[in-house]
């Protein structure tokens, strides 16, 4: 038999304030959001596992803890590393002991803006700036870029999650309203701050270039195309990319032109740069290696005249 959700506990007393300990199992339950992820309806099941110790405390009368089980497996989905802001809210209202309905129509109004919100702040932000921080570590064999890594990606998105939950906890519903009047200004912000960064790794670790000599006097066209813009290999196919996707095309096929047009221009030694070749010596090979035409060493510049 289908459970009929009723609109309002048995119960009317408002719980009592739940102590930290509670809030704080809570915080790291929430970290297993995602373990019960399906399609049906998202992340319920991971969520109510996450609000469980704090409903149990909150409606010691055994029906009105089955009503709030069954609404809290309604579809859901947020960001991850935000939901605990949701939860704060909807522990407020449980607490006070909230029409059902309303506490359902609270819940969804709070956990859709955070997907913006949460791409924009970590995917964009964080993780970029994190990893323009420590990629020349690893790049140089260094396992503490690595380390680094995770250590400043994971305790920015814990302390974010605890403070979330302890917020929005003591504001109740007013952080909704907080959430739905700054949501846009505060995602085009992070977002913008976002292109700056990869913008900044563009330059810095755009690496294509041209190793082609036109004529007899040997004509470095990589060293033109420097004397005009340095990167502008590496800046005209972040623009090209983002026209095609602009015009309609998909992730997946800009990649896939990325790779031909990488494995053409290698082959023909268009892009080809310092092979690290060594001949049986040991010795470092000069110059690239195209395998449509042949070995090619790269001319050594000419020293100024005295």
């Amino acid at each position: 038999m289908a459970y009929n959700i009723p609109d309002k506990y048995q119960d009317l007393t408002p719980a009592p304030q739940l102590d930290k300990k509670t809030l704080n199992k809570m915080v790291w339950l929430s970290c297993f959001l995602q373990a019960s992820f399906n399609y049906e309806r998202m992340q319920a099941a991971g969520w109510l596992w996450a609000m469980l110790p704090g409903l149990q405390k909150i409606h010691t009368n055994k029906e009105d803890l089955k009503a709030s089980m069954a609404h809290n497996l309604d579809f859901l989905n947020t960001h991850p590393f935000l939901v605990t802001f949701v939860m704060g809210i909807v522990l407020s209202l449980e607490q006070n002991k909230a029409d059902t309905q309303t506490i359902r129509s609270v819940r969804i109004s709070a956990a859709g803006p955070l997907g913006g919100i949460g791409d924009a702040l970590f995917w964009l932000t964080l993780v970029p700036i994190t990893a323009g921080l420590t990629a020349n570590m690893a790049m140089e064999g260094q396992i503490i870029g690595a380390i680094l890594f995770l250590l400043i990606f994971n305790v920015a998105q814990f302390v974010i999650r605890f403070a979330l939950m302890y917020w929005s906890y003591g504001l109740g519903t007013k952080a909704v309203t907080l959430l739905t009047s700054n949501a846009k200004e505060f995602t085009r912000a992070a977002s913008i701050l976002g292109i700056f960064v990869v913008g900044g790794l563009i330059a810095n670790y755009g690496s294509t270039t041209v190793r082609m000599i036109v004529g007899d006097t040997q004509i470095n066209i990589q060293g033109l195309l420097d004397g005009v813009l340095p990167k502008l290999i590496p800046l005209l196919i972040t623009l090209g990319i983002y026209a095609l996707i602009k015009k309609g095309w998909t992730p997946v096929r800009c990649i896939i032109l990325i790779l031909v047009v990488g494995i053409v221009g290698c082959a023909f030694g268009i892009w080809t740069g310092d092979s690290k070749a060594m001949d049986a010596e040991g010795n470092t090979l000069p110059g690239g290696y195209t395998p449509l035409v042949e070995w090619y060493d790269y001319p050594e510049p000419e020293a100024p005249a005295e």
